[in-house]
């Protein structure tokens, strides 16, 4: 597993933001970031498209450092009705989801 701070993480995750609503197109788009239990974390992004928010994210995991890992490359979908769709292997398989 490849370790980076959470500030590297985040700074990539914020660089592509503007491809992503291109691409995509999306109403908005921001860096999701939650803590989970024990040494889990959750980055990726929180977007809004035709009126609807969701949170995509990764599963990552801390080390005594502070610094992330990706835990497995799968996308989780958590809808703003609480519904979430995991196991998803791509972005392109997440924004099938939504549309």
């Amino acid at each position: 597993m490849e370790y980076v701070s959470r500030d590297e993480l985040r700074q990539q995750f914020t660089d592509t933001l503007g491809e992503l609503m291109d691409r995509y197109h999306l109403d908005d788009a921001g860096v999701f970031e939650e803590e989970g239990p024990e040494e889990r974390f959750y980055m990726g992004y929180t977007i809004r498209k035709s009126g609807h928010v969701y949170m995509i994210h990764l599963p990552y995991v801390k080390n005594e450092a502070e610094q992330l890992a990706v835990e497995k490359e799968e996308w989780t979908i958590e809808k703003d009705d609480g519904e979430e769709i995991d196991g998803i292997a791509t972005l392109d398989e997440v924004f099938n989801k939504i549309h």
